[in-house]
């Protein structure tokens, strides 16, 4: 667990509240200011984001129904943590619903869909080696979200909140473990790879080890570093 750090919140514009201070939290999870297990309260986040303790409240719902932040019982709000079976679980979830994407996006023969993606993915290059980790953060999953959004599938961006606060976690454990920008660049350069190629066995073999392979080296990694404390 890294070395806990003064909390990154900024003042919140009263036009923006609600919005604001969960921005203001998933951005502080992200920069690592708040990390995974983390309590947090209301009367804390009121004094540091400048907003009442009910518009608090509302924004605490709000994460803890995407799946963000975790209600225990006598010991209040928590940032999600994920143990080695839930990392394993959502990333075979997810290869099931972005292989639901994937088949509609073939489904089009105009193509449209096709070139969302591949317009998603020279958004998302733009930014691969961003030095900032919270622009980083955001490219990468504006780019999966892209993918769910070309499907055109009702349901599945239905579902993104709640996917997105769970990978969110998962790339924070990802994050702590092993910062390799370069390693993660190459795995998504493999999956636009496959992709224009628009052969299916080819995109689910990239997206298994994208999800499926990236998972599992992560636990294996997480599991070595609990044996070497």
């Amino acid at each position: 667990m890294p070395e806990h750090r003064e909390v990154a919140l900024l003042p919140v514009a009263t036009t923006t509240r609600r919005d604001g201070v969960i921005a203001q939290i998933k951005r502080a999870i992200v920069l690592g200011s708040l990390h995974p297990g983390e309590k947090l309260t209301e009367a804390r986040l009121s004094s540091e984001l400048n907003v009442s303790r009910p518009t608090v409240r509302e924004a605490l719902s709000q994460l803890a129904q995407e799946g963000l932040l975790v209600q225990e019982p006598y010991r209040g709000l928590r940032v999600a943590s994920l143990d080695d079976a839930a990392l394993l679980d959502i990333a075979e979830t997810r290869m099931a619903l972005d292989m639901q994407a994937v088949s509609a996006i073939l489904a089009d023969a105009s193509g449209h869909r096709m070139e969302l993606v591949l317009q998603a993915w020279r958004d998302f290059e733009a930014r691969a080696f961003d030095p900032d980790p919270l622009a980083y953060h955001e490219a990468h999953l504006a780019f999966h979200r892209s993918i769910w959004a070309a499907s055109e599938n009702y349901l599945l961006m239905r579902l993104w909140p709640v996917t997105e606060a769970h990978i969110t976690i998962a790339l924070l454990h990802d994050q702590y473990t092993r910062a390799d920008p370069a390693r993660a660049h190459a795995v998504h350069a493999a999956l636009i790879e496959a992709f224009e190629t628009r052969d299916l066995e080819r995109i689910r073999a990239a997206f298994t080890v994208h999800t499926i392979g990236s998972a599992r080296e992560l636990v294996a990694l997480l599991a070595a570093r609990r044996a070497a404390t």
